[in-house]
């Protein structure tokens, strides 16, 4: 018995060492690729700190600084259409690089913009990276994590864009006082560097490999993230999975034409328009504005919106670790009614004599209001949209659905400092008052409850309660 154990006994460490090296591997993957979620993060979260140095240097309207601000929205509602295709076309690591090309571009672009037409453009142009990135980071993330990890791993990407925001904030307040805001924009090249050389030392995806006729690649990288024994198993689930989508994409067109179906694809648009109309992108784009309106002074209005986005990161945090135990529908139903109040006290806030304590309340409604969005209807939102739809449709489904709410992005950026002039600001937190309430009630009679659900048990739920709801 001796001379076997001799042998065995090793093989132990030998395990430990393997999946050391996976979990490092599988870590320095999503360092690198999740620089997609902050880059998009940061270059949403960087204009609230620019714009008020941007509207004297340039001499900007109301409807300029909408203008501005949003054009990096449309941007990323084409780039977001067009991530999906380039990702399966070039594959998922060469279609970060292109977008990390971009971000860089278009960094410097804006930063270096002489006129307001010439940053527009350059506005619209980085915005195709972030739409793209939306797309195809979690994508990446997705395909490329093992299964037992996978959740956290896409989450994760989620939690990137907040502190991707975040970032923005803190160097907002810092160069704020130099009103260096051409740095502050263009600082956003230095990730992105650091993604697009970060790219060249990650492999792509698998189940990119094995669409591609190319298996001996996508189990070389299969054998740095599983052990060696699931390899074979893993490769032959994603080739019956790759089938399965293949017919699932040539019927896709003609299952939308299904009552139930139609009738989902319309709740999951109606849910990506409530996670915008309810006021989230006016906060984080106009903070300082807002802040300002009160008397604050720029600098101490920019500083102050880091608290925004520190909140930000903690209430997505706590919103990934509620979500799958208290369920998706009571986590975006307590979050609206929140959100109401918060909203509701936030315009009655406005109609106090201004001075310091007031731009303090002002700022502590905006923190909780961004508390109760971030935690709940943010995440829940994205989650429903990734798991509601049935298989047939499900690209097709989300991605209209996320074209439509970087639409309505676009128009909320465009329309709140145009709207914050003509009716002030207590009507304008009002409206978005008013909008949550009607976002309740949507989501209370459509949101469909998907906690503790295998997808396909999930898609005949979704069948069932469709056939009996009017």
């Amino acid at each position: 018995m001796a001379a076997p154990t001799s042998r065995t006994a090793p093989a132990g460490p030998r395990e430990s060492a393997t999946a050391r090296a996976a979990t490092r591997f599988i870590v320095g993957i999503a360092a690198i690729a999740a620089l997609g979620g902050a880059l998009f993060g940061y270059d949403t979260g960087v204009v609230s700190g620019a714009l008020p140095f941007m509207e004297g240097h340039f001499g900007l309207s109301s409807l300029g600084e909408g203008v501005i601000t949003s054009a990096l929205l449309i941007g990323a509602a084409f780039g977001s259409l067009a991530g999906g295709r380039m990702a399966d076309s070039l594959g998922r690591r060469t279609s970060l690089l292109w977008a990390g090309a971009v971000f860089i571009g278009g960094a410097l672009a804006v930063a270096l913009a002489p006129t307001v037409p010439f940053m527009v453009v350059a506005r619209f142009v980085l915005g195709l990276a972030v739409g793209s990135a939306s797309v195809i980071t979690p994508l990446y993330l997705s395909e490329i994590a093992p299964p037992h990890i996978r959740g956290r791993l896409v989450s994760f990407n989620s939690l990137m864009i907040v502190s991707g925001q975040l970032l923005a904030y803190l160097i907002n307040a810092v160069l704020a006082q130099w009103e260096a805001w051409r740095w502050m924009l263009g600082m956003a090249a230095l990730p992105a560097v650091a993604l697009f050389a970060g790219l060249f030392f990650l492999p792509d995806t698998p189940r990119w490999y094995i669409s591609r006729g190319r298996p001996d690649d996508a189990a070389r990288v299969l054998r740095r993230t599983l052990p060696a024994g699931e390899v074979a198993a893993e490769l032959a689930r994603i080739d019956r999975a790759r089938n399965l989508e293949a017919d699932a994409r040539r019927s896709a067109w003609q299952e939308l034409r299904t009552p139930w179906v139609r009738r989902l694809l319309l709740v999951g648009i109606g849910l990506a328009v409530v996670q915008q109309i309810t006021g989230v992108n006016a906060v984080i784009y106009f903070a300082p504005k807002i802040l300002a309106s009160t008397g604050l002074g720029t600098g101490a209005a920019i500083t102050a919106t880091i608290a925004v986005g520190a909140v930000s990161v903690v209430a997505t945090a706590i919103g990934m670790s509620l979500i799958d135990r208290v369920g998706r529908r009571p986590l975006l139903l307590t979050g609206l009614a929140g959100m109401t109040v918060s909203l509701a006290l936030l315009g009655a806030a406005f109609l106090l004599p201004h001075g310091v304590a007031v731009s303090v309340l002002v700022l502590a409604l905006m923190v909780l209001y961004m508390g109760f969005m971030q935690g709940t209807l943010n995440t829940g939102v994205w989650l429903l949209l990734a798991e509601m739809f049935p298989l047939k449709v499900r690209g097709l489904a989300m991605g209209a659905a996320v074209f439509v709410m970087w639409l309505v992005n676009f128009a909320v950026a465009l329309a709140f400092p145009v709207l914050l002039d003509a009716v002030g600001a207590s009507a304008t937190f009002w409206f978005f008052g008013v909008m949550c309430v009607l976002s309740l009630l949507f989501c209370k009679r459509y949101a469909p409850e998907t906690k503790g659900l295998a997808l396909e048990d999930l898609e005949q739920e979704l069948r069932r309660a469709a056939a009996t709801t009017p």
